[in-house]
């Protein structure tokens, strides 16, 4: 039996799972066993409470538009106890829908416009007619490459998306883009970072190829939990691995 366990809240995992954002949670658990920790997932969704004192750690992956819709109005009776986790410095990784959903609202690829929970700061808009009639709103796809600006670690991945994310108040970005489109195409930002919420457009998931994201994030889960243990020293000595 292990020494310490994370208990994990994967938020509508059954709806928001498209780009296999489960593999994230694979990953944690591989870099947790190596240092005698387990985690258990939890699957949250339509019609179940979230009571932010109960998990270590919440997983909210992206979907087609047609679950973000439904996943959009059963969130607002989440909101309070999400607005409570993250301003408590809960960790959190916000996958493409989910990350769009924290914020005001996302602009849908038919014009139509889905309400958030505006937990954080950023909105997401969508391409205007003058846009498609130029190609300035095509959709950003391929391959990135960003570098965080404090740590200096360079993550690589994959972005689809139509949404364009401007952040807000108090949010600064994931990473600066090095190669590929980002947020928005426009202001070299990708993903977020708010309190210990960690947002991104990275689809594969990001965890998987990125374990040295993957580790620092469990760090902050851990330490926010077992705050009298170097978790960082722990993990630095465990490989990173790319699956």
């Amino acid at each position: 039996m292990a020494d310490y366990q994370l208990t994990l809240a994967h938020l509508y995992g059954d709806l928001m799972n498209t780009y296999g954002d489960y593999g994230n949670i694979i990953a944690l658990r591989y870099y947790a066993r190596q240092i005698g920790v387990t985690i258990e997932d939890q699957l949250v969704s339509l019609g179940d409470d979230f009571d932010p004192k109960a998990y270590d750690f919440v997983l909210f992956g992206g979907g087609q538009d047609y679950e973000e819709t439904v996943v959009a109005a059963d969130l607002q009776d989440k909101a309070a106890g999400l607005k409570n986790y993250i301003e408590a410095d809960g960790p959190l990784l916000a996958v493409c829908g989910g990350f769009q959903l924290l914020g005001h609202y996302m602009e849908m690829a038919d014009g139509s416009r889905v309400e958030g929970i505006g937990v954080m700061d950023h909105y997401t808009s969508n391409m205007t007619a003058a846009e498609v009639a130029t190609k300035k709103g095509e959709r950003l796809t391929g391959d990135i490459e960003i570098k965080n600006n404090e740590t200096g670690e360079v993550y690589h991945g994959f972005e689809n998306h139509q949404g364009r994310t401007f952040l807000g108040k108090g949010e600064k970005a994931l990473g600066t883009v090095t190669k590929g489109q980002g947020n928005n195409g426009m202001d070299q930002s990708e993903g977020v970072i708010y309190h210990n919420v960690f947002g991104s457009y990275f689809h594969g998931p990001i965890f998987t190829r990125n374990g040295n994201l993957a580790k620092r994030v469990l760090a902050t889960a851990l330490s926010r939990k077992y705050p009298d243990v170097d978790w960082s020293a722990k993990l630095a000595a465990v490989p990173t691995e790319s699956f």
